[in-house]
């Protein structure tokens, strides 16, 4: 019988998991579940036997796939996937998959939320500004970027994006301002919402130079991956630009040493994009269905190694 494993050290939400559970054994398949494990020896033992396996955050290194013997297919429960060892994937021949665009209405939200939070100078009796007429930049305009850009629109926010990967047509028939460079993009909008995935090409890529261009009183928000900041051109950033704010989900490696420019920066103390019930049903259940359409039919639509 097929095997699949749920492992999470941050588990999905009952319902979630009910929901994969149906999923899975009306197709047929075993489900086991590992849940908050602290030692990573319980992974290796818990993926011995499994034909199929379900994270969230959770990292897939070679020295899984190498425990996990019976392999096929992993299914990584949201849109980034730097939490898989794409090569070690490939080289057994198993398939690794995301969940693209499951999460990204609680991301955006979140996204928008965060703006409001430094706008109103982090919900204290402090004067504030508004969003409305302010110019806000879409870096990748992506499933997220998107929703972010028409929630902030109607709020009255101009809404400007960049996006090498997205036809200009398309964004321009969103009503969206199209910068033509980076550095267009950064120099002209109020706040930057970034949505790039950490890539070889971007990470540190949001650096001193770049951040530097921000009009005064710029402030960038950050629900992607923190190894697309270079953090130390942000130390020196917020050091020499005492008006500009950054605001995170994803505590930087030198997060103490960014606290001091507090309240210009917020980091929540954990990634929480994702973290709505409803993007936890969402990406769970597309997962379980993900797995069982490879296993029954051989679909890889959501492949995303070679």
């Amino acid at each position: 019988m097929t095997k699949v494993l749920v492992a999470t050290d941050k588990p999905f939400a009952k319902a979630a998991v009910d929901g994969i559970r149906n999923i899975v054994e009306g197709a047929g398949f075993e489900l086991a579940l590992l849940e908050k494990y602290t030692d990573v020896n319980d992974l290796y033992k818990a993926v011995a036997d499994v034909d199929a396996l379900i994270v969230r955050s959770d990292n897939v290194t070679k020295e899984v796939i190498d425990a996990a013997k019976n392999l096929k297919i992993v299914v990584r429960a949201g849109a980034g996937y730097d939490n898989l060892d794409l090569e070690a994937c490939t080289a057994r021949g198993i398939v690794a998959m995301n969940t693209p665009g499951q999460n990204s209405n609680a991301v955006a939200e979140l996204a928008i939320g965060m703006m409001i939070y430094m706008a109103r100078t982090c919900f204290t009796p402090a004067t504030g500004s508004e969003l409305i007429g302010k110019k806000l930049g879409i870096h990748a305009y992506g499933h997220v970027g998107r929703l972010v850009a028409t929630k902030a629109k109607a709020m009255g926010m101009e809404v400007w994006a960049f996006d090498p990967f997205v036809p200009a047509e398309q964004m321009k028939a969103d009503g969206i301002t199209v910068a033509s460079t980076i550095e267009e993009l950064y120099s002209n909008c109020n706040y930057v919402s970034l949505h790039i995935p950490a890539t070889e090409q971007t990470k540190k890529s949001i650096n001193f130079d770049l951040l530097s261009k921000m009009p005064k009183g710029g402030c960038l928000i950050n629900t992607a991956r923190k190894e697309v900041i270079d953090e130390q051109g942000m130390v020196k950033l917020l050091t020499e630009r005492t008006d500009l704010k950054y605001c995170t989900d994803i505590p930087a490696s030198n997060q103490e040493e960014l606290n001091q420019f507090a309240p210009r920066v917020f980091a929540s103390p954990k990634k929480m994009g994702a973290q709505t019930a409803e993007a936890n049903l969402n990406a769970g259940i597309a997962a379980a269905n993900q797995i069982v359409s490879f296993i029954k039919d051989g679909v890889t639509k959501f492949k995303v190694n070679k």
